[in-house]
């Protein structure tokens, strides 16, 4: 494995620049189908690890989202025909004798996250699960067992992961839109705004413009007039979430294709456009860190659904991210992070890792250079160690990465970004 962490410039608010920021939303099609695909890993993982001892091979990153038919209604309409949800991938389905339930899990897994999750969408009525899960290779499966039987992990792919920190002012304000909007708090106030929220953000030199698809919930909008003042209502806690982020002055616009004078407007049963009007895949959403960003470094590497263990996919991503933040933090500078591995190598070895460190104003010291590769094992360490207990110390498998944040009393508390439960919530920035 190599780490390489380098200097990496904000985008730059010159009048002539331009940056662009998207984030889905925890409805969006496409989130829905990474979080399925997330909780199918944690169960699956879970149920290996109570029954055999060990997380057994599964990467089930393959979901598709089918969208169903709707008819909304102000006050209430419903579903014509249900969403169809394909759960695709690798799982082991027996182990020593013993069958596991793959396919019970995948179902019951899913319609769980679906029912925590979607406050309208009713999982046994309005959605279908397709558990289409198959074992995995044999080779793969055997360098899984060698792994557990070694004590150490190994890679079973070729990946890199890459992360950067910090986030830059349309970020922030792209994040905070889409947050407050999906808080319990709004919800709870503004009932009628659903669960699929996507921004879509643009800078044009200081100047910031978001864009913000809200579904809304019918059975809570007596009609156009109803509709039209809540939308307004919904706009200005959009905008009340850009104002801590250096974008005051920011331009927000909300469902701009409603047409309220012909009655079209953004209106759904179960506050997710997947109900009639978007399909979803996995891996086509939001980055580990919860954003879409072609104006930064990225991989197009998805992490929802593969095992949290030997997937370097995974792994490298979150931990690029990681150690991206800590690293600009400490050099009070910004950095970048990428790491690398080849299939079948040891995916946390100590004598292959590489970390080449900088600060805004020159180059690392030796010292820094020294103390940053001892950082960056120590830290890859421990999230393989805790990878290979499972998932007994609660549902964030890669948490003690961010041990050094929680000590020094700087970790941000938020909820998890729309990336997957595997993940550590203090990985967004």
């Amino acid at each position: 494995m190599e780490l390489t962490l380098r200097p990496l410039a904000l985008p730059r608010e010159e009048p002539d620049s331009v940056e662009v920021v998207e984030r889905k939303g925890l409805g969006h099609p496409d989130t829905l189908c990474d979080m399925l695909a997330e909780a199918l890993s944690l169960s699956l993982s879970r149920f290996y690890r109570e029954r055999f001892g060990l997380i057994l091979h599964h990467n089930v990153d393959k979901v598709l989202l089918h969208a169903g038919r709707a008819r909304p209604e102000f006050g209430g309409g419903d579903i014509v025909e249900p969403i169809e949800v394909y759960l695709s991938g690798r799982a082991t389905r027996e182990f020593g004798g013993v069958e596991v339930p793959v396919d019970e899990l995948a179902v019951e897994g899913s319609r769980d996250w679906l029912r925590r999750h979607l406050r309208t969408l009713d999982p046994e009525r309005h959605v279908v699960i397709h558990p289409l899960l198959r074992p995995g290779s044999r080779d793969l499966v055997e360098l899984y067992l060698r792994a557990a039987k070694e004590g150490r992990p190994l890679a079973n792919d070729t990946s890199c992961g890459v992360g950067y920190a910090p986030l830059s002012r349309l970020e922030r304000a792209v994040l905070a839109t889409e947050r407050r909007l999906n808080s319990p708090a709004v919800k709870e106030a503004q009932p009628w705004i659903g669960e699929d929220v996507k921004v879509m953000g643009l800078r044009h030199g200081v100047l910031i413009d978001l864009t913000v698809a809200c579904a809304f919930v019918d059975r809570h909008v007596r009609d156009l007039e109803d509709y039209a003042a809540k939308k307004d209502a919904a706009l200005a806690t959009a905008r009340e979430a850009t104002l801590g982020e250096g974008a005051a002055g920011a331009t927000l616009r909300l469902n701009t294709a409603d047409d309220i004078p012909k009655g079209s407007v953004y209106l759904t049963v179960t506050g997710t456009s997947a109900e009639a009007g978007d399909d979803g895949q996995a891996g086509r959403g939001n980055r580990v860190n919860g954003l879409i960003a072609p104006y930064r470094p990225m991989t197009m590497e998805s992490v929802a659904g593969k095992n949290a263990v030997t997937h370097v996919g995974k792994i490298y991503n979150i931990t690029a991210g990681l150690g991206g933040r800590d690293r600009a933090r400490r050099a009070g500078g910004i950095g970048k992070r990428g790491l690398s591995r080849e299939p079948h190598r040891p995916a946390g070895r100590r004598a292959g890792v590489r970390r080449h460190s900088h600060s805004e104003r020159g180059g690392p010291s030796a010292r820094e250079h020294g103390s940053s590769r001892a950082r960056g094992c120590r830290g890859l360490s421990r999230a393989h160690r805790n990878s290979r207990r499972g998932h007994a110390g609660g549902p964030h498998c890669l948490r003690p990465l961010a041990t050094r944040e929680r000590r020094s009393g700087i970790e941000r508390r938020s909820r998890v970004p729309y990336f997957g439960t595997h993940i550590p919530p203090n990985l967004t920035y």
